[in-house]
């Protein structure tokens, strides 16, 4: 599966929840992007490992799978 429709918008979906419930603790010194690519994403789920806790992790699994999905 490659960037289908589908995985982006879950892609999308993932990264946007992560700010919405980590922006604050986990994502603090990272930007909110517009559109962003499956690398965008792995920059914050690596965030969100390092920073955040064990939900934020179990998210950043999620978002990391997606974007193996897409590649």
């Amino acid at each position: 599966m490659h960037d289908t429709p589908a995985t982006l918008e879950t892609l999308m979906q993932l990264y946007q929840r992560a700010f919405s419930e980590y922006g604050t603790q986990a994502l603090w010194n990272k930007r909110r992007l517009d559109t962003p690519t499956p690398e965008d994403a792995m920059v914050i789920a690596r965030a969100l490992r390092i920073e955040g806790d064990r939900d934020a992790r179990r998210l950043a699994e999620q978002i990391e799978q997606v974007c193996r999905a897409a590649r």
